[in-house]
């Protein structure tokens, strides 16, 4: 199991690179959503397999996604926040992640205590395919300016 987390580890190294270099010429909004669908295609299907050869393309996909949404999701920040407030939007985003990430961490371990480890995976994809559908159609990413009050 170690070797597929070093294999994770490489690949998510290799590809952030060319992943922002995407995401600064397709557009950050568009790149961030590319990685999140895999997250959502990587966990439905997680629960689900037993083939070796399987388990690995999915932690590659795995860390494609993170190559794909966790520097990109800062940097898009950076770009949609008004300058003096950037430090302030990243921080708030940071810590508002970290709690949610509690929060979910524990419903997951609900799910696969009271229910089992494939209702978990497929609850998680499909929920971040929510999240992917909101986004696409939701989440405007051109900066707002914020008035000025003078």
């Amino acid at each position: 199991m170690i070797g597929f987390y070093i294999f994770y580890n490489l690949v998510y190294a290799l590809l952030s690179y060319p992943a922002g270099v995407l995401a600064d010429k397709l557009g950050m909004k568009k790149i961030l959503v590319y990685g999140l669908a895999i997250f959502a295609v990587v966990y439905f299907f997680m629960g689900f397999v037993t083939s070796f050869f399987v388990f690995g393309l999915l932690f590659f996909l795995y860390a494609l996604y993170a190559a794909s949404t966790e520097s990109i999701a800062k940097a898009w920040i950076t770009n949609i926040s008004d300058k003096p407030e950037t430090a302030t939007a990243i921080g708030f985003f940071t810590s508002f992640s970290s709690v949610l990430t509690l929060f979910a961490s524990s419903f997951a371990g609900l799910l696969w205590f009271y229910f089992s480890p494939v209702v978990t995976f497929v609850v998680s994809g499909v929920g971040v395919g929510l999240v992917v559908i909101f986004i696409i159609f939701f989440v405007n990413d051109e900066k707002h300016q914020s008035a000025d009050l003078e």
